[in-house]
């Protein structure tokens, strides 16, 4: 850590500090030394939440998911059977699930555990939808940033897990102020930690 930076930033609450974590996170990004992860993450934070939001009902394409799940497994750990369940769902249904998904939005669970029937997606890919949908109350499940939390313990992807993360991720939102979301503090949090840069990962989908 930097001089003048907590060690701890969960168990800070200052503003400044939180706002210099997440205005690192693209020089984290570049850092990971993965060479499709600058460009996905581009996307990921740019251009996808304005596709899903500018359709009537929302909902995600196949392509979408399947590159929802190359960023993840850019940003944690690859996994290629895991990647080839995604890409092998059948794109209506991809639709219709997510289509299905967003629809239960604000509820806690429900739209993860919805998009989590698909072959190859549990709550961490999942997430990773319904967090570019609605940033706002849904971050993206993340096993550095959960680790940063001290109720957690060992990290579980589950959707009881997801939705405790989530929950505590909202309240620290609230705590910074209005103009945080559940997603900025996600990535305040996962750049704190340098990203996967000396850190064993285990991830999951």
């Amino acid at each position: 850590m930097t001089a003048g930076r907590p060690t701890n930033l969960w168990a800070s609450d200052s503003v400044r500090a939180w706002s210099a974590a997440l205005e690192a996170y693209d020089a984290v990004v570049d850092q990971q030394g993965v060479k499709a992860l600058v460009e996905l993450d581009r996307w990921y934070r740019e251009e996808l939440p304005a596709a899903i939001s500018a359709r009537d009902p929302m909902h995600a394409t196949h392509a979408e998911l399947v590159r929802v799940t190359e960023w993840k497994m850019a940003r944690g750990v690859w996994r290629a059977r895991n990647l080839g369940l995604v890409r092998g769902n059948d794109p209506a249904l991809v639709e219709r699930t997510s289509r299905d998904a967003l629809a239960a939005i604000p509820e806690p669970k429900a739209p993860v555990a919805e998009l989590a029937t698909l072959a190859g997606v549990g709550p961490a890919t999942a997430s990773g939808i319904v967090s570019a949908a609605a940033p706002n109350l849904y971050p993206f499940f993340d096993e550095l940033v959960a680790a940063q939390v001290p109720e957690f313990g060992a990290v579980k992807f589950s959707l009881g897990e997801y939705v405790r993360y989530a929950a505590a991720l909202r309240e620290r939102s609230r705590r910074l102020g209005p103009e945080w979301t559940p997603v900025m503090v996600e990535r305040a949090l996962w750049s704190h930690v340098g990203g996967k840069a000396g850190a064993r990962r285990t991830n999951s989908v």
